[in-house]
């Protein structure tokens, strides 16, 4: 029977994705016979304030980019991936990528398919790719990519385009309401628009942690299903854009802010792509 061996490099990359103590992550990673997903669950039901990086684990190097069409109701967002930083700042890197940005925005395309397959400066963008492959020598690809349309969209773009943010409006609000929604997502990463966007099995995963929380608290088994609901409606709140505290106005919530500055103006979606 073979023992688990839990690395060093184990420990510091749980200790880099939560922000937890390096003898908690190697606790954690043992407790979870090295499954880095359970670790995390463990030291949430321990009480650790865990870091929400759900969006960046498998971010890589390279250069994020959201960018919107001239007439402001279409963007795209996605990221062009490779393996060190030394190469996405690149600049002949970053004009590529902007290049892409581009192409996807005057074209629209739907997926990641379509825009390999389509035409850039007479050659196939997949092909491009490949050729920046064999010049750099590096892995290179393109990451998450998403396409938006509706009535008003913003994009933003991180200084240092590590994370870009890209939102939807079903009316045409001001461009400082759009930019402040889309730096909203940039800097407190939520995971869906409002609680009934939130799939089930990440609802069903943070009742499950809260339970184990109010039990390891000592609190009466006939109080816990209470008390985990409370918890469950705090980490919507915190968790979901529409119900997030405004940053600029703590008294609103971001969709209180959005209807206030426009009357009746909605948030219909978002994206965000982040380079860890």
């Amino acid at each position: 029977m073979s023992t688990l061996t839990i690395t060093a490099a184990d420990v510091n990359r749980l200790r880099t994705q939560t922000g937890a103590g390096m003898m908690d992550c190697k606790k954690a990673l043992t407790e979870a016979n090295g499954d880095f997903e359970a670790a995390v669950d463990y030291l949430r039901k321990k009480g650790q304030k865990v870091a929400a990086n759900r969006g960046d684990r498998d971010a890589k190097e390279g250069y994020a980019i959201a960018k919107i069409a001239a007439d402001g109701k279409s963007g795209v967002i996605f990221s062009l991936n490779c393996e060190t930083d030394f190469v996405a700042i690149n600049a002949d890197f970053i004009k590529f990528a902007e290049s892409i940005a581009d192409s996807a925005v005057a074209h629209k395309f739907n997926d990641t398919a379509a825009l390999l397959a389509s035409d850039l400066n007479g050659a196939k963008i997949a092909d491009l790719i490949l050729d920046n492959v064999a010049k750099i020598g590096e892995k290179i690809e393109v990451g998450q990519y998403s396409t938006v349309t509706s009535e008003k969209v913003v994009a933003y773009n991180h200084p240092g385009n590590r994370i870009a943010t890209i939102v939807s409006f079903n009316k045409n609000v001001d461009d400082q309401v759009g930019k402040d929604v889309a730096m909203q997502i940039a800097a407190m990463c939520p995971i869906a628009l409002d609680k009934d966007s939130v799939d089930t099995t990440t609802i069903e995963r943070e009742m499950e942690i809260a339970k184990d929380q109010v039990r390891a608290e000592g609190k009466p088994e006939d109080m816990v299903e209470k008390i985990a609901q409370g918890k469950l409606a705090k980490f919507f709140k915190e968790n979901t854009l529409n119900n997030q505290e405004f940053i600029k106005d703590s008294k609103l919530t971001v969709a209180q802010y959005v209807a206030k500055a426009t009357d009746g103006a909605v948030i219909t979606g978002f994206k965000r792509v982040a380079l860890s």
